[in-house]
């Protein structure tokens, strides 16, 4: 039986490459996003924003459903205002409820489905100007050991924490080649991630390979969040 597989935010970055890999994986994958156009790696696409969108009804079992969207705002913490925490909540957090909720009905009428959450290395690893960021993804963390538990066992939900990673959403970051080279060094595998690399552990939560996995925060770090290199 055909499985379908839900996208959010997948025309760009580490949502467009797991698109990809769902795919060649043989799966139907189905994105929303607010720019579909010149996208063809999905099947089915939906134009919507989830911050203020209808997002579209969906009559089909879903085995899987990825929620990408994510912020990098990095500032001082004197400089972050009430509404900077507020933006950040509102596309990694209360979006992700909407999403999970407007599609809860279709994960539980598979036969085993998964989900994945995307939190970020700064949430269990202590970093500077990361405050607003870390706030929200340490409450997608909860979000994602709450739902694996009341939802077990029909569906299982599991969160990646990436460290930095070579997209767009990363760009001002990295503009040059001596920051990309200065965030290599940070990290004891000495390179920055590309969007495969996480697309990866996608796929694999995705699949049966991992129906023993869930409420687990995978760290796709480059090492950064576990050990120090001398």
């Amino acid at each position: 039986m055909q499985k379908h597989i839900l996208v959010i935010g997948g025309t760009k970055g580490i949502g467009l490459a797991s698109v990809e890999q769902l795919v060649k994986q043989g799966y139907t994958v189905h994105c929303v996003a607010r720019n579909i156009e010149g996208q063809s790696a999905a099947q089915h696409y939906y134009q919507a924003d989830v911050l203020k969108d209808a997002l579209p009804e969906l009559d089909i079992p879903l085995s899987g459903l990825v929620y990408c969207p994510g912020s990098i705002n990095l500032k001082p913490f004197k400089q972050l205002k009430v509404s900077d925490f507020e933006k950040d909540f509102a596309i990694n957090v209360t979006s992700a409820v909407r999403v999970l909720q407007q599609y809860e009905r279709n994960l539980k009428a598979a036969e085993h489905a998964s989900v994945v959450l995307f939190s970020t290395v700064a949430v269990q690893t202590g970093m500077g100007y990361h405050a607003s960021v870390a706030a929200s993804k340490g409450a997608i963390e909860g979000l994602g050991r709450s739902l694996a538990a009341e939802w077990a066992p029909t569906v299982r939900v599991n969160t990646i924490a990436p460290s930095l990673v070579q997209t767009d959403l990363a760009a001002r970051l990295i503009r040059t080649e001596k920051q990309i080279e200065a965030s290599a060094q940070r990290h004891p595998l000495k390179r920055i991630g590309q969007a495969q690399d996480i697309a990866a552990c996608v796929s694999y939560l995705i699949s049966e390979q991992s129906s023993w996995v869930s409420g687990q925060v995978h760290k796709i770090d480059g090492g950064m969040s576990s050990i120090k290199t001398l």
